[in-house]
């Protein structure tokens, strides 16, 4: 956000922000020397804007390690998806617009296919929430994610928006609910608090949680990346 590395409470800039610094692609390449095997990179701007004032930095961000860079934030046509990933971005979460405009994501995931498009869902009391996780849909969650494993969605991104940066432990129950419901592959994203929550999400990998993404608490030291590494080589971290 604003060109700077930052946590946005609960994913909502209005909450408040915490910056961790000044450089984003120097802190990809800091979690890149620790071991990282995929960053995952959101543009709180263009997401909120419509801006894509930070699609530079992704750019830079995926030049400069050798690993993996999943994008999201924003993503509003086909244009946008493409122009990301010739920047070098592995794989998009596509959130609002798979709501908002189903026909225009559909032409995205049909062209670039599953490996390349996930889709997000946010989540606040079981209920689907968009456009910044400020419009609530009336649309249960499980739902939702039906309805995407439908058009073909392999990879969802499941958030837990009132965990999102409070370090209060993950939602794993909604997200078994969603890997249950669609047979797809579950990144749970919100309230990881330390090392406990990651062997957690790992006991519930048969249920379909296969990775997890991890933020406030890697940047504000919550656990030794030493041990968060070996829970990574078993296959639940991105």
């Amino acid at each position: 956000k604003d060109r700077k590395t930052v946590r946005v409470v609960q994913g909502i800039p209005e909450l408040g922000c915490q910056e961790y610094g000044d450089d984003p692609v120097e802190m990809a390449m800091i979690w890149r020397s620790e071991n990282a095997k995929v960053i995952h990179v959101v543009d709180f701007d263009s997401s909120h804007e419509h801006s894509h004032k930070n699609f530079d930095i992704l750019g830079e961000i995926c030049e400069s390690v050798i690993i993996p860079v999943e994008f999201g934030g924003g993503i509003s046509d086909i244009n946008d998806a493409e122009e990301a990933l010739n920047l070098g971005a592995f794989r998009l979460v596509i959130g609002s617009l798979a709501y908002t405009n189903q026909d225009e994501f559909i032409k995205i995931f049909e062209k670039f296919g599953p490996q390349k498009i996930s889709a997000a869902i946010d989540v606040i009391d079981n209920e689907l929430v968009v456009k910044g996780r400020k419009e609530k849909t009336g649309i249960l969650a499980v739902d939702y994610a039906k309805r995407l494993s439908e058009i073909g969605v392999n990879r969802l991104i499941v958030t837990d928006v009132k965990r999102n940066g409070m370090l209060e432990g993950p939602n794993i129950n909604l997200c078994k609910d969603v890997a249950e419901i669609t047979n797809c592959r579950v990144t749970l994203s919100g309230g990881i608090s330390g090392y406990q929550d990651l062997i957690a999400v790992q006991n519930a990998s048969q249920f379909g949680i296969d990775s997890v993404i991890v933020g406030r608490s890697l940047y504000e030291n919550k656990f030794s990346c030493q041990k968060i590494w070996r829970v990574a080589e078993s296959g639940i971290f991105d």
